[in-house]
């Protein structure tokens, strides 16, 4: 793994508006090692692209630090701006924003996992018309 650096976890953007209480409830309760959570900059900010529950459980905990490395991987830029956008507009800046957005794996599915699912469908249009047009 990269190296690993510790940030405030009130300097990491999210990137997702809501969490499952069942992953919650299993983060919470696990036995295992908080690993370094993967960030990357966007726009000037640290984002946070996995590990949202980790970081959210450990702030309740009482952590306000916590250890990341730069995310290596290739990730769909456009559409990491579209969830901190939606973050951004419903007042979510850091994991202590999620408090109160810890719903049902059910509601969880189509509040969050469904909406992801429909803005990457229309990138993929988009996409797919600038290709047909260039």
């Amino acid at each position: 793994m990269a190296d690993t650096f510790v940030l405030g976890l009130d300097e990491i953007q999210p990137s997702q508006l809501y969490l499952s209480e069942a992953k919650v409830a299993a983060v919470r309760t696990g036995s295992r090692p908080l690993a370094p959570l993967p960030v990357k900059r966007l726009g000037g900010r640290v984002v946070l692209t996995d590990g949202h529950t980790r970081a959210f459980v450990a702030w309740r905990s009482g952590q306000r630090q916590i250890e990341v490395h730069w995310d290596g991987d290739d990730l769909d830029w456009e559409a990491y701006e579209a969830c901190v956008a939606w973050c951004r507009a419903e007042g979510i800046r850091t994991v202590a924003d999620l408090t109160g957005r810890i719903v049902p794996p059910e509601e969880y599915e189509v509040v969050w996992l469904q909406r992801c699912a429909r803005m990457q469908r229309r990138l993929a249009a988009t996409r797919r018309e600038e290709q047909r047009q260039a």
